[in-house]
């Protein structure tokens, strides 16, 4: 079996998020829980310990969306699905995006050759995905790499990469894609190129665009991923099963691709 790791390492003090979502960690050692560690068992002390060692534990604070994370449609409006129920419904947290979802064939567009700030069109999904022979089925999840990661510890981060217009994101939608993913920090086309974009035409439909996409069809996204420049454009398994945080907006998420046995 081989697999391939595409999950972010959580690290603390990385200026790859906004200040307020840069993880911590503070990290204990075996001597500095030592004297707590007895507690445990009545009257211990830290000479009875092997060593005097106790256990290596950390205590982390951090956004649901730190690191590798999954977003559920909650994050992107209070309700979804408007395009298929009148009215639509109200949008799930984390804790109920369907599992199911979360498990399918991977797909790999690979828009590395735009520009930062490129917005993908469905018409560009389309002739990739021609020129690869791909049909999208329902169920696939498709990942889009463009490159972003390189960037990853530093603040050009934020606003690296091409990322996806609402038009592309719900055509994938509407063939039955439920998760999607990135290498970058947004889904979006990164925010500082949808800002300078709405100061120049006060167009207010281009805001976190393609994240309102979910208010007219429920869908998720996986944002922060790696190594998606190893995988071949389909042939394999993504497993993307996020923490479920009850009424959470995302979930940190372990994903890994298992590739399929002819490749």
């Amino acid at each position: 079996m081989k697999i391939i790791d595409l999950t972010r390492l959580l690290e603390p003090d990385v200026p790859s998020d906004p200040p307020e979502q840069i993880p911590k960690i503070q990290y204990m050692d075996h001597k500095e829980t030592a004297p707590g560690m007895g507690k445990f068992f009545a009257d211990a002390t830290v000479d009875d310990l092997p060593d005097g060692n106790g256990w290596a534990i950390d205590m982390v604070q951090m956004c649901t969306h730190s690191g590798t994370h999954l977003d559920a449609p909650w994050h992107y409006y209070p309700t979804q699905n408007e395009d298929i129920i009148p009215g639509g419904e109200k949008a799930w947290t984390i804790d109920e995006v369907p599992l199911e979802w979360c498990i399918g064939p991977g797909v790999k567009l690979d828009f590395r050759d735009k520009a930062d700030g490129y917005k993908i069109t469905k018409e560009d999904v389309q002739e990739y995905l021609a020129k690869i022979g791909y049909t999208i089925k329902e169920g696939d999840i498709v990942l889009l790499n463009t490159g972003a990661d390189k960037q990853w510890g530093t603040p050009k981060f934020l606003a690296a990469g091409a990322g996806m217009s609402s038009e592309a994101t719900l055509w994938l939608c509407e063939q039955g894609v439920h998760v999607v993913g990135t290498d970058g920090w947004s889904w979006d086309v990164p925010l500082p190129f949808e800002a300078k974009e709405f100061a120049e035409n006060h167009d207010p439909s281009i805001i976190w665009e393609a994240h309102r996409a979910g208010r007219k069809r429920a869908y998720c996204h996986i944002e922060k991923l790696v190594n998606l420049e190893t995988l071949p454009d389909y042939g394999y398994t993504v497993y993307a099963l996020p923490i479920p945080v009850k009424g959470g907006s995302a979930g940190w998420t372990r994903v890994i691709a298992i590739m399929d046995e002819d490749r």
